[in-house]
């Protein structure tokens, strides 16, 4: 897993690319949520993303519950297979994201 950071003011733009899966969902949480201290908009994007398992939708679901109270966060670029699972688990209804 690669994951890039950039700051502009109170934005936080994340890129990943890999899997997030069991193995990586820890490394994923950590390349992100110590780095949202006075950051209003998280944008994850997810274009080099081809699987989230279920320890990946909790990662997700941890930083969403964590900008929810500071501000917002979005995923863009996401890829037909990780829509596909986000629909199934219902995730559809708790994360903002585009294709």
């Amino acid at each position: 897993m690669n994951i890039k950071r950039k700051q502009s003011n109170t934005t936080l733009t994340v890129t990943v690319n890999g899997r997030i899966d069991t193995a990586t969902a820890p490394e994923f949480e950590n390349g992100v949520k110590p780095y949202l201290t006075g950051i209003t908009e998280l944008i994850l994007d997810f274009k080099g993303v081809n699987y989230v398992s279920s320890a990946g939708l909790r990662a997700l679901l941890s930083l969403q519950k964590t900008m929810m109270k500071q501000g917002e966060m979005k995923l863009v670029n996401v890829c037909e297979a990780v829509v596909d699972v986000f629909e199934v688990t219902g995730f559809d209804e708790i994360l903002t994201y585009n294709e």
